[in-house]
């Protein structure tokens, strides 16, 4: 992934390499930002209609997982489409995406 291969390259070139329990923790706080615009902005749930996340959020938790990925040597592009593949499967068998679990 593209991406992947930027966000590596930005943390080289700025040295802020990161061992990976910190990159998850990167991560998990990220996405309390995007919980946080989410829960903001619908009035803690009482107008679900007015859902709204910060774009630089949502691209902070991006970056926080792609960095994840890297730090783990993960490919997110393979990694996307084996999730992919998991859910169509699903689907194909049971109706819905998740696991059932």
């Amino acid at each position: 992934m593209d991406e992947q291969r930027e966000v590596a390259a930005f943390i080289d070139r700025h040295d802020i390499e990161a061992p990976p329990e910190f990159r998850l923790l990167d991560v998990v706080s990220e996405l309390g930002e995007v919980a946080k615009d989410v829960n903001e902005s619908t009035g803690y749930g009482d107008d679900p209609s007015e859902v709204t996340v910060n774009e630089d959020e949502l691209g902070d938790a991006l970056f926080a997982l792609l960095a994840l990925a890297d730090a783990v040597d993960i490919d997110a592009q393979d990694a996307l489409e084996t999730a992919l593949t998991k859910y169509e499967s699903r689907l194909e068998t049971q109706d819905e995406p998740g696991s059932g679990v």
